[in-house]
């Protein structure tokens, strides 16, 4: 019952092939395989370069003199 049969896949496929065409159909395939090869090459070139160039830097216990900031008191609605 919530299944769908071999014949209702095939009476889908039928109707696709209708509205777009088999040449259509053809290119939007090779668009999608191109779109997955752009994408994993450029999942490649990505991890390559994520090293990074700078080394981060550890913040000491010391509290900081400068002024231009403002702490603020955050308090609970009741």
């Amino acid at each position: 019952m919530g299944s769908f049969s071999i014949w209702h896949w095939l009476i889908v496929l039928l109707v696709v092939v209708m509205i777009f065409g088999t040449k259509k159909l053809r290119n939007m395939g090779s668009d999608l395989g191109g779109a997955v090869k752009g994408f994993k090459d450029g999942m490649k070139d990505g991890s390559a370069t994520d090293t990074p160039t700078t080394p981060t830097q550890h913040v000491t216990g010391t509290p900081a003199t400068d002024k231009s900031t403002i702490d603020v008191e955050a308090r609970q609605k009741s």
